[in-house]
């Protein structure tokens, strides 16, 4: 999945106007505003959404979503980096009354979000260096990225500034535990996540 960049129209529309123009132009595109930017990234291939899936799962067992805290897809996340900016994560742990937390264009106040995960995609750079910055300055608690590329998943705590002070890498073969914030014990399979991003072969 390669996100494509927009820059301001000449016309000096409001991005989000010209962010919700893309959105009707190219139906299943993921359009963001980040900063000041648009991006534009078309649905994400099987392994990237079999690597979110089996992500995710572990979170849905153990129990955070019904209880403080839900599991959801799809979810805007506002973003101080920029007056229009905004990002739609891969799936969120968000606080339950997220509902009162709407701000505007379907976009919700970074205080709900516990967990942002994020699996790499062909723009890798924008998903391990824009996007974990984004969510830094948006002080998300804990961001997980799952590295295709370079086989490894990122957990990054303690958000200061538009960075993270705490950023471990784990390996294949390791089990990652994440932090009690979350609203549960959950601890990750780092192969068994990083398998599922890979194309399957015949046979």
């Amino acid at each position: 999945m390669s996100a494509a960049s927009v820059e301001r129209p000449h016309d000096e529309r409001p991005l989000i106007a010209e962010a919700n123009r893309l959105m009707d132009r190219l139906p299943g595109y993921r359009v963001e505003i980040i900063g000041g930017r648009i991006l534009a990234s078309p649905p994400p291939d099987g392994p990237h959404a079999r690597a979110l899936t089996t992500l995710m799962l572990p979170f849905v067992t153990a129990g955070p979503h019904g209880g403080g805290t839900e599991v959801l897809q799809g979810v805007g996340l506002r973003l101080p980096t920029d007056p229009e900016d905004y990002a739609i994560p891969d799936p969120v742990v968000v606080d339950s009354d997220v509902d009162d937390h709407l701000v505007e264009n379907n976009c919700y106040d970074p205080v709900c979000f516990r967990l942002v995960p994020e699996v790499t995609s062909s723009n890798w750079k924008n998903d391990l260096k824009t996007k974990v910055a984004a969510y830094a300055a948006a002080k998300v608690p804990v961001h997980v990225v799952v590295d295709r590329k370079q086989q490894r998943v990122h957990v990054l705590t303690d958000p200061v500034g538009d960075e993270y002070v705490t950023h471990r890498f784990h390996s294949p073969g390791q089990f990652v535990t994440l932090p009690d914030s979350i609203g549960a014990k959950v601890t990750l399979d780092v192969t068994e996540v990083l398998r599922a991003g890979q194309p399957r072969t015949g046979g």
